[in-house]
């Protein structure tokens, strides 16, 4: 069977990867390996906890010798890298954990796939999601290409961007078979209330405040996340070693356009007149170093691998919006405690 490690898979985008490989390939065995930090919830695979081809592990990847041994008791055929400390606003706040987690994590994973891996690479592969902000930040025009020069701007993508150097170098040096994809912003079920559309989403039910940095004028490609992990599917068995894959939505928006359009949305869903509810809208200090446009060219996953998303921003808010409202339950366990305090010292204090 194939043995198949993914990290984070607890996680908001690694949920939906794993929920589409136990589902979709019986004959391999699925482990999902994960700290469960604040972001990581079993709750979001309840649906396939019980499956017979899939295996939960709580694990730090910091751990550089518990990665060694679990690689040499179960023999992973091939790697999904998603685990990542991934907000822009926490790195801000203590970048040594995004190295510890970002860098020396995904280095103890590629020292122990080497290690296991030394003399047979056959059908072996270490595949590294990565994001759209190594590449820096856009102006008014072009697109992020696969050879777009690394240019970060934040602690987080600085630690992105070095994990995917790392990654590469362990292909160079050492000839590990290796892929990378670099996506842009996901949306959808399952996700933290940290990031944008799920906190304001949040915000909007309970008619608290929707807090805009600067003007609201910064740019983003939004891609539904059930849709990267259709991508990650095409990518881990079709993608070719060593290449990298740009993943984008196709979908760029203002900042302040999209608060708009959940504001509409959300008041159409609960009852409330349709746009009443941007008098919640508050706009507060921008963050520091905060990039103005990220902007996807995804013309090569399309075109070698066939890939496409399935989705217009539209319907995915549509969809989105009513997966929180019907899992209010959900959404009022993981925004307690800790949560309440990261959202006054990020936000809060900002005003």
């Amino acid at each position: 069977m194939n043995k198949v490690l993914i990290t984070g898979g607890a996680g908001f985008i690694g949920s939906h990867v794993v929920r589409l490989f136990v589902n979709k390939y019986k004959d391999y065995e699925i482990y999902n390996l994960d700290k469960l930090t604040y972001a990581g919830n079993l709750e979001n695979l309840q649906d396939v906890e019980n499956e017979p081809n899939y295996s939960f592990i709580k694990g730090d990847i910091v751990d550089g010798q518990f990665i060694n041994d679990l690689f040499g008791t179960h023999k992973f055929d091939r790697v999904i890298h998603l685990a990542a400390e991934s907000h822009v606003d926490r790195s801000i706040t203590n970048p040594l954990e995004f190295i510890h987690t970002n860098i020396i994590g995904t280095v103890n994973l590629l020292n122990a796939a080497k290690n296991q891996w030394e003399g047979d690479l056959e059908h072996k592969l270490f595949y590294h999601v990565s994001t759209d902000e190594v590449y820096g930040s856009l102006d008014d025009g072009g697109f992020f290409l696969e050879s777009t020069p690394y240019d970060p701007q934040s602690p987080y993508s600085a630690s992105k961007a070095s994990s995917d150097h790392f990654v590469r170098a362990y292909q160079n040096t050492y000839g590990l078979p290796i892929v990378i994809s670099n996506c842009s912003n996901n949306y959808g079920p399952n996700q933290f209330p940290e990031k944008l559309i799920p906190l304001f989403i949040n915000n909007i039910i309970h008619e608290k405040p929707l807090p805009v940095y600067g003007k609201g004028e910064n740019v983003r490609d939004w891609l539904y996340v059930i849709d990267h992990a259709r991508a990650i599917d095409v990518v881990f068995h079709r993608g070719k070693p060593g290449e990298t894959y740009n993943i984008g939505g196709f979908n760029e928006w203002k900042n302040i356009d999209l608060i708009k359009v959940l504001c509409s949305t959300v008041d159409s869903k609960i009852g409330r007149k349709i746009g009443s509810s941007e008098k919640l809208i508050t706009f507060v200090k921008d963050r520091a170093g905060h990039d103005l446009r990220y902007a996807i060219d995804a013309s090569k996953i399309m075109n070698e691998l066939g890939w496409e998303p399935s989705l217009q921003f539209e319907e995915g808010i549509r969809k989105t919006v009513e997966w929180y409202l019907n899992n209010a339950e959900w959404l009022l366990r993981v925004t307690s405690g800790a949560y309440l305090e990261y959202y006054r010292e990020q936000y809060q204090n900002r005003a």
